[in-house]
């Protein structure tokens, strides 16, 4: 994700730092560097320019207690993030039944999709969801929803034969009530034409949505501007989804344009599976691009793959010293489905700077799915009393799921450790301060070995 802006936001901070002294003429190299990566990433050339003065005339004229190093580092830093949007802003949520959350949007958005992960990313977090479809228009749109409704279990109400939407509406209108949150899917068009707003407005009339969503994908770079700018004049959008942040250059441009509407990123979608979609936090955003880490998402992450009640199951069992085999299987689930490891080591601090080898990553990979077949030969009493298998009972296991024995004793060794250094559960790692969490991560990227 933004791989070019990354790598020169690395090497520009690198560059201050090793700097004898920082002159005129440091600021100006700096400066031209972060043009270019800026316009690369497809920020608006008028955003980038305005930044790149803001930054020059505060880095040789502005007086501050800070070391002139620190302060340059600090003022780039800052105007970054300031352009991606500056403080997170959240859905606020006023938990009356149901909380009505419209998706918006123009054809191949996302919003279908999206609307999906946002189901399922709310489900995990305690709250009663069902989505509801009212794209009546293009083809296959019911079907569609009602696919990813039944991956992600996520209750639906779609009307496959009724081309009207406020029909369907009111269709179930009554059974949605049971809800915390629905999530309706509007239907597109090619552009935002006059019959798009119309009916947009008549839905919103009558449904009265608590929030209406624009979605809009991240590959469109500056022209999300205009998107995010009518779209707000039409239904009055209070945020914005961006789909298919993994791999585009343009996503600076989408979340930038975006941002210099007044509409603020909400959420980005990161990947194609129902997790994959992450609360937009621009300091975190910055933070990982720089390979410093983002903790903060990875846990988020963590909690969009277990339910609350499976995550205090485990904490609880840590606390009591009473984690088996099962449990850690449990884990190595929930970790395959937070995606690779290469994204999580991304959100690890001090990791995220590593260039760490993909095929590297790949073997690490493929070794939590020998772990899984281990595992499933265990007997019971292995899988809750680890400590009792030996030298003979590898070996049977070792041939009941063939994998070697070399592989199953690091199993053991992994498990030792997480039941250790786990023993507080997850809410204490939430707990602790950014000092404290660099220093866990710094420890967790020394001791645990994938």
């Amino acid at each position: 994700m933004l791989e070019k802006l990354s790598s020169v936001l690395k090497n520009t901070f690198n560059k201050i730092t090793s700097a004898i002294f920082i002159d005129k003429k440091i600021v100006d190299d700096i400066i031209r560097d972060l043009q270019r990566a800026l316009i690369e990433a497809d920020v608006d050339v008028k955003i980038v320019f305005e930044l790149s003065e803001k930054i020059r005339k505060k880095a040789l004229e502005e007086k501050t207690s800070l070391e002139k190093k620190e302060h340059l580092i600090k003022l780039i830093h800052d105007e970054i993030i300031a352009i991606l949007g500056g403080e997170k802003k959240e859905l606020t949520l006023k938990k009356e039944k149901p909380e009505k959350i419209m998706l918006v949007g123009l054809y191949g958005g996302g919003k279908t999709t999206t609307a999906a992960k946002l189901a399922h990313y709310y489900s995990k977090r305690g709250l009663s969801c069902c989505l509801l479809g009212l794209d009546v228009h293009r083809p296959a749109a019911p079907e569609q929803l009602q696919q990813l409704a039944i991956k992600a279990k996520i209750p639906y109400f779609i009307n496959k034969e009724e081309k009207n939407p406020l029909k369907i509406w009111k269709q179930f209108e009554d059974e949605i009530k049971r809800y915390d949150i629905v999530i309706i899917d509007t239907a597109g068009r090619d552009a935002l034409d006059l019959d798009l707003i119309t009916e947009i407005k008549k839905l919103s009339e009558k449904i009265n949505p608590e929030h209406a969503i624009l979605v809009i994908q991240g590959d469109i770079g500056q022209a999300a501007k205009r998107q995010a700018s009518e779209f707000k004049k039409a239904c009055d959008i209070d945020g914005v989804i961006i789909s298919r942040m993994e791999g585009t250059a343009k996503g600076g441009g989408a979340i930038a344009a975006c941002v210099e509407t007044g509409a603020k990123v909400l959420f980005i979608g990161i990947g194609e599976k129902l997790q994959d979609i992450e609360v937009f936090n621009p300091t975190s955003f910055v933070s990982r691009m720089l390979g410093l880490g983002d903790l903060e998402a990875l846990l988020e992450k963590a909690r969009s793959v277990i339910s609350q009640e499976e995550q205090e199951k485990i904490e609880d069992r840590l606390k009591k010293g009473t984690f088996t085999m099962l449990d850690l299987y449990e884990q190595l689930k929930t970790m395959q489905g937070m995606g690779s490891l290469s994204k999580m080591v991304e959100m690890i601090p001090g990791l995220g700077k590593m260039k760490i080898p993909s095929e590297l990553l790949e073997v690490q990979e493929e070794k939590l799915k020998k772990w899984k077949f281990a595992i499933d030969s265990m007997t019971k009493e292995e899988i809750e009393n680890p400590d009792i298998i030996d030298s003979t009972r590898i070996n049977r296991i070792s041939k009941g799921s063939y994998v070697p024995t070399s592989d199953i004793r690091a199993l053991l060794k992994q498990y030792k450790m997480v039941k250790k250094f786990f023993g507080g559960g997850i809410s204490d790692i939430e707990g602790m301060d950014q000092k404290k969490l660099a220093k866990l991560a710094k420890k967790f990227g020394g001791k645990f070995k994938f």
